[in-house]
């Protein structure tokens, strides 16, 4: 199974005061608006794991500080202990465990922001004491930044005419939180641990937008100011207890517990007065139990089965009203709750053919049955998914050092709660329910028949690991998708206006497949350019090219790709100690091309262009004392890059959005205490 690591030095060489922008290093993994993404896929085809379990609904990784990580796994295709809703691929952040020795580690950083500078401090305390071991890390931070927004469209104004106009602003975001993870590790006897992990996490956001409008024809209807601001709660507990009954025998059980709150108050201003206000929040209660039987069977011989179970509880209200008066009498107010029942058990057998050979076969049985209600009765969705996998490494020479590896698998990308939830939500510049919207400003409404993705996956990769540390691979992968999840707007009837409306909504739509080609090397320059290059020089590279090729078979060609996928991506970046002096700077470069994808028969979607430039320094200044300055420009705050996104009909009517941010800069210290 290809897994790559990502431990301290990654994680600390740049400063990054939040764990999203760690990631947009990473080769073959972007940032979007949905979070991180392998394979140029979007929201729900990454599986995102904490500490191997699936993460918890509302978790924030943009407020999951780096200090607070020990690495991140990066696996290219799913394996039976962990769930296989992972068509794209795995990330698994693990968290610090509690320390084996005494541990007083503290980061104090700045940040630049509008009108003041921001500060972030993060604590590690850590004792070790016989069996027992605890840790106790504490992370306390604030952002505050700008954002220029440019929106653009041309569609029907309000009197039924063609209409465009050009809003531009600029977004204030701003907010503080608080992230606290403590952890103990309880070693009963030579055969018996106990583990508690916990994780708190409470933080408030604001964003506040002032437009100038420029109208160019007609009277178009034209976005509000909006001021917002909301709170996020996440509590999580874990409790793990590992026995080995004898050499070849051991169990693991593993209980969690995991809560998240949150509220919002968007206000859209007209002219300094309030004209719609929407209040609402929501609470995510989850249970888990999990466990796992292993047994070996011979000295390379293992085979492995388990069980997860998973017991979620969501319930959300929102009231939307213009003018004091409510927009959808008969949702507003009304709570909607969803209930989740997983049950997965699963098999896999790992064994050490010869010292060449190794072969992996795992066999997951998922079953998944979500129940949605408000007032009315409720409905369900139940689905199941038999997920075979194997995987095989061959070694081409003793050592080690050149691998080929090939992976045939079966995934699947269920839908989540928020897609299955069926209330609607207007478009907000067309509340007026006795009248029409446009095809660009749609209503919204969840899908409770939606259908899980299925996808059958090949991989295969050919690594080499060069005797001074460095490594190179290429990898080849394809998939097959079945029951395509694509968001397909419509005009139709609808039970909350007295006209046709065109909505918005999720919906199985087809097959489709994707392919790719992956390339990444990293290692000391001399390792790879010895004829320019002395041995003594401690230049390090690192590389990535990734290649994408998809088709969506309901859709005409061309660009009939799956949803935020580009062409290709590729990342470049270099680290170099100066000779006698403690300092070593670097940097990364991360590109994406401009695209276009075909949304539906009659929407075409345009994506600009992407360039993130990273910088860093860091001065060792004593052991245990260090200084980084780090500068990144072209990525939005929380790791998207700058760019537009526009999508256009064939009717000739468009819609542009730019967002686009200045530099930022981080200054932070490392004390060891």
């Amino acid at each position: 199974m290809a897994k790559q690591i990502y431990g301290r030095e990654d994680l600390d060489k740049y400063g990054d005061t939040n764990a999203l922008d760690v990631m947009r290093r990473l080769p073959g993994v972007t940032i979007g608006s949905g979070g991180p993404r392998m394979r140029g896929l979007g929201s729900g085809y990454t599986q995102i794991l904490i500490n191997g379990d699936p993460m918890p609904q509302g978790f924030a990784l943009d407020q999951l500080s780096p200090s607070q990580i020990e690495r991140i796994e990066v696996l290219r295709a799913p394996t039976a202990e962990q769930s296989a809703q992972a068509i794209a691929g795995t990330i698994n952040i693990i968290l610090k465990e509690a320390p084996r020795r005494a541990q007083r580690d503290l980061r104090l950083g700045l940040s630049d922001g509008t009108q003041r500078p921001t500060g972030n401090a993060n604590l590690t305390i850590g004792e070790s004491r016989g069996g027992l071991a605890v840790s106790l890390p504490v992370s306390v931070f604030e952002w505050r930044r700008e954002n220029h927004l440019e929106i653009e469209r041309r569609q029907p104004g309000s009197d039924g005419a063609p209409s465009q106009a050009v809003q531009t602003g600029d977004q204030q975001v701003w907010g503080w939180g608080a992230n606290l993870g403590p952890r103990l590790n309880w070693r009963i006897s030579d055969d018996q641990t106990l583990s508690i992990a916990s994780f708190l996490q409470k933080g408030w956001w604001n964003n506040e937008t002032v437009y100038a409008n420029r109208i160019v024809t007609g009277r178009p209807l034209l976005d509000d100011d909006p001021a917002q601001n909301g709170t996020w709660e996440n509590r999580r507990a874990n409790l793990t207890w590992a026995n080995r009954f004898d050499e070849d025998q051991r169990i693991e059980l593993r209980a969690g517990l995991s809560q998240s709150r949150w509220t919002f108050d968007a206000r859209n201003l007209r002219q300094g007065a309030e004209f719609q206000r929407a209040i609402g929040g929501g609470k995510d209660d989850n249970l888990t139990q999990s466990g796992k039987y292993n047994r070996l069977l011979g000295e390379a011989h293992s085979l492995s089965l388990g069980w997860d179970l998973e017991s979620r509880k969501r319930s959300e209200q929102r009231n939307v009203t213009e003018l004091g008066q409510p927009v959808l009498p008969d949702f507003e107010g009304r709570p909607f709750d969803a209930r989740l029942q997983r049950v997965a058990v699963y098999l896999q057998d790992e064994w050490d053919l010869t010292p060449q050979w190794q072969v992996y076969l795992g066999l997951r049985h998922e079953r998944i049955e979500t129940e949605t209600r408000d007032d009315t009765a409720p409905v369900n969705n139940r689905s199941a998914v038999l997920s075979p996998l194997a995987h095989l490494t061959y070694k081409l020479d003793a050592q080690g050092r050149d691998l080929v590896r090939a992976s045939l698998t079966r995934s699947y990308r269920a839908p989540g709660i928020g897609m299955l939830l069926a209330r609607p939500s207007l478009a907000s510049q067309y509340t007026d329910v006795t009248a029409g919207n446009t095809e660009l400003a749609p209503d919204r409404i969840g899908n409770p028949a939606l259908a899980p993705e299925l996808a059958t996956g090949l991989d295969l990769a050919l690594e080499r690991y060069l005797p001074g540390g460095g490594m190179w691979s290429v990898g080849l992968f394809h998939r097959r998708i079945q029951d395509l999840m694509r968001t397909v707007t419509t005009l139709r009837s609808v039970p909350w206006a007295t006209v046709p409306r065109w909505v918005s909504q999720p919906q199985n739509i087809s097959s489709a497949t994707f392919s790719g080609l992956e390339l990444e090397l990293k290692g000391r320059a001399a390792e790879f350019l010895p004829a320019l290059v002395d041995k003594a020089n401690p230049l390090s590279l690192r590389a990535s090219l990734n290649l994408y090729r998809s088709r969506v078979a309901a859709l005409p060609g061309p660009d009939n790709r799956l949803d935020s996928q580009p062409p290709w991506s590729a990342t470049f970046g270099a680290d170099h100690r100066l000779r006698g002096l403690p300092l070593t700077i670097g940097g990364n470069l991360s590109l994406n091309p401009a695209y276009d994808t075909r949304l539906t028969l009659d929407q075409v979607q345009n994506r600009s262009s992407g360039r993130v430039i990273d910088l860093y320094a860091l001065w060792l200044l004593r052991p245990g004392l260090s200084m980084r300055l780090a500068v990144a420009h072209g990525a939005q705050p929380f790791g998207p890059p700058n760019g537009s996104t526009t999508t256009f009909t064939d009717g000739g009517d468009f819609s542009r959005i730019e967002r686009r941010t200045g530099p930022q800069v981080n200054f932070s210290m490392d004390i060891r205490l």
